[in-house]
């Protein structure tokens, strides 16, 4: 296998660890925010720089330079590939405009310290190839949004709850696929377990309680930091899609549909500006769920170019909203609060993530959008039209929301309205990636059709064109280990 040039994975995942420990001793300076930042900034370098070395092979994998961590870790545990090549800078990126976005007064109640202990972990997940390792780190992600709950004093119930069912199919469901032999029936309940535990993660319904929960009771930046990434997408790429037969795909795209549409439903009458970023999230992640389970090239592609669109805009679009609330409290969307000239620099910045996140024209989602349709109409065309439906019901929810928050009589206040530096150095690093992703999309766009046809081949070879299980048993095993391919990419 390929070796990147430079120890760039092991380092971009220590140098957050070393972050929350920096911030665990010196947590009382008033400067920690700023010490926080400077980690975050670090991270997002080392993994921009991994993404352009990895370009740079040209090849579909590659590991990491001199495995600094080979004492500890076994030397397969991480790789980059062309699947996560654009999710572990993405991934830094959005923990970086989040801890950026937060106010001073804040920050008592966003825990900077768990922040960087959770991008550790986010980045480890997604940087990771070996299945066992992979689901405890799925498993261990879910631990500092806990510690905050209880920390905060709020009910946990709901969340320990889901998350639990959700360590425990993972491990049983990869327990009992590990032990049998490789046959359509013996795969059947592990396979489902696996599904089963990444529609869970992913929020699916009936299973997206706990989402609501977390926005309702949780703080906004630990919220988006632990849903915006989509790591249960990641979850149903990496142990579900190489093994699930063609009818368990189509079941979780039809799960999927059914959930985009009805988050899309129920974001349009929200009274509160939390729940209907939770439902917006939820419909547009189940959208790239829809374009994963497809298992065609085009649609697959589409999923894939969404997934970075939605992480981006949705982001943006989430901290927004975040830095308004941390000025007036919770945004109801009962009444009009005409914020505009208080805060014209977040209205437009508003309008520009919420369009993007439903694929404006001229936005970084808009491409993505378009080949999702475009492979849903091909195999199923009534697929297209409710992905449609589910776009346009959230499309409306945006402008509604827009229009709730910025228009009407403006209320003036005492308090500054006005954004702070760091929060204009988010807003304005976001707004280049949506608009100049959406204006220059044809790098993206082919490196994440090349994925998909890698990803789809794969799948190809090991269960044949009609989705049958027909490989042996040490074979699928080496692929749920997130597959040591040394495919030639050219």
């Amino acid at each position: 296998m390929p070796e990147l040039h430079f120890p760039w994975i092991e380092i971009s995942i220590l140098v957050p660890l070393i972050g929350a420990l920096w911030v665990h001793m010196f947590g009382h300076r008033e400067t920690i925010m700023t010490h926080a930042i400077v980690f975050c900034v670090a991270t997002l370098l080392l993994t921009v720089g991994e993404l352009l070395d990895f370009l740079f092979m040209n090849t579909f994998e590659a590991h990491d330079h001199g495995r600094l961590l080979s004492w500890i870790f076994n030397p397969r545990f991480f790789v980059i590939d062309e699947l996560s090549a654009f999710l572990i800078p993405l991934t830094a990126l959005i923990f970086l405009v989040v801890v950026m976005s937060t106010l001073r007064t804040k920050a008592p109640r966003f825990s900077l310290k768990l922040a960087l202990l959770s991008e550790t972990m986010m980045l480890a997940t997604f940087s990771c190839r070996a299945s066992w390792a992979l689901i405890w780190l799925l498993i261990a992600a879910t631990i500092p949004p806990y510690i905050e709950l209880r920390q905060r004093k709020r009910c946990t119930r709901i969340y320990v709850l889901h998350m639990s069912v959700f360590g425990l199919l993972l491990i049983a469901g990869y327990a009992w696929f590990s032990m049998v032999e490789i046959t359509p029936t013996t795969t059947l309940i592990p396979g489902a377990l696996l599904t089963a535990a990444a529609l869970l993660r992913a929020g699916i319904f009936p299973l997206h309680l706990w989402m609501t929960d977390l926005f309702e009771k949780g703080t906004f930046g630990t919220a988006i930091l632990f849903t915006t990434p989509l790591v249960g997408a990641y979850a149903v790429m990496r142990l579900v899609l190489p093994i699930a037969p063609s009818w368990a795909l189509q079941s979780i795209a039809v799960l999927s549909l059914i959930t985009a549409v009805y988050a899309g439903s129920m974001a349009l009458i929200q009274r509160e500006a939390r729940r209907m970023f939770c439902f917006l999230l939820l419909s547009q992640s189940s959208l790239v769920l829809v374009g994963l389970e497809l298992v065609t090239p085009i649609g697959l592609a589409g999923a894939l170019c969404m997934w970075l669109s939605v992480g981006l805009s949705l982001t943006g679009f989430g901290i927004t909203l975040r830095c308004i609330e941390a000025r007036i409290s919770r945004v109801s969307l009962a009444d009009y609060h005409g914020m505009y000239r208080q805060m014209p620099m977040m209205a437009g910045f508003f309008l520009l993530t919420g369009l993007a996140a439903i694929g404006f024209p001229a936005t970084v989602g808009f491409v993505g959008m378009e080949l999702l349709i475009e492979g849903a109409v091909d195999v199923y065309p009534l697929v297209g039209t409710l992905v449609v439906l589910a776009a346009a019901l959230c499309g409306i929810t945006v402008l509604m929301t827009y229009f709730r928050i910025f228009t009407g009589h403006a209320n003036r206040t005492l308090v500054p309205m006005n954004a702070r530096p760091t929060e204009r150095f988010a807003v304005l690093m976001l707004s280049l990636l949506i608009v100049g992703g959406g204006l220059v999309p044809q790098p993206g766009v082919s490196s994440r059709y090349h994925a998909a046809k890698e990803l789809t081949n794969l799948r190809q070879r090991l269960l044949g064109p009609d989705g049958s299980a027909e490989t042996e048993h040490e074979e699928v095993l080496d692929v749920v280990e997130i597959v040591e391919v040394t495919a030639d990419t050219h």
